[in-house]
């Protein structure tokens, strides 16, 4: 351990620096502090966030609110970063793993999406009665599948790993376990998407992308399972639904 103060080695056990007498605690719970602080800011502008696009979707979408929302969700992300860049950069580095993770982190999202995706559709048909439709939203707009695979596919991975994976996580683990980091991070992810169905898969999903950025300290993995979790239920929606008009 190094004091901040004058760069003097100090041994673990030492609660002062013997060269210039600061508290070595008093730094460490500063930091902790500050976590708690930017934890419960983040918390709080998500909580604000989501409940306006809740109410702001109830109106109908349109492809200007789309782009306003997901771009001031991104710039809400980026903004947190800045708390803590350093150690967010250290996220982005490709991390060494063996061809058999590689081969999971591809077959996995591709269970999860068809799973999900024909679970979720069974429980909302039986509870509901109706079928919901990702890319059903993105219809009226023009080039809806570019669109669709930019605001389902592609922002989603990237911003909300970021988000909760990130900037959540990296706050978290300054001030608690691991394992209270990892599912406290994603039970807030899964909240974020105000779906009570939805908590039953996002959770757990969470949960293993919460493991793997620990594990191997990058946020790649989850984006990439993420994106191709989020690709597999959008296509499977645009054949649905492709496959509904043209028997109309």
């Amino acid at each position: 351990m190094i004091c901040q103060s004058c760069n003097t080695s100090i041994g673990q056990e030492m609660n002062f620096c013997p060269s210039c007498g600061v508290s070595i605690a008093e730094p460490e719970e500063k930091e902790k502090s500050k976590s708690v602080h930017i934890v419960i800011a983040f918390y709080a502008v998500m909580l604000v966030f989501f409940g306006i696009t809740f109410f702001v979707y109830q109106n109908g979408s349109s492809l200007k609110k789309e782009i306003v929302i997901e771009s001031v969700f991104a710039l809400i992300v980026i903004g947190f970063t800045f708390f803590d860049f350093k150690n967010i950069l250290k996220l982005f580095k490709i991390p060494k793993i063996n061809l058999l993770i590689l081969l999971g982190v591809l077959i996995i999202p591709i269970v999860s999406g068809i799973s999900v995706y024909y679970g979720i559709d069974f429980i909302n048909s039986v509870l509901f009665e109706e079928n919901d439709n990702y890319y059903q939203g993105y219809a009226d707009y023009p080039n809806p599948f570019f669109w669709s695979i930019l605001f389902v596919a592609i922002f989603p991975p990237i911003f909300e790993e970021l988000a909760f994976r990130g900037v959540l996580f990296n706050q978290l683990s300054k001030i608690t376990t691991t394992r209270v980091t990892i599912t406290l991070a994603a039970f807030i992810f899964a909240l974020a998407h105000l779906s009570v169905i939805s908590l039953l898969w996002i959770f757990p999903f969470g949960l293993l992308l919460g493991f793997l950025r620990h594990k191997y300290n990058t946020l790649w993995l989850g984006m990439i399972i993420h994106f191709i979790h989020n690709l597999i239920v959008l296509s499977l929606d645009y054949y649905y639904f492709d496959t509904t008009l043209l028997e109309i």
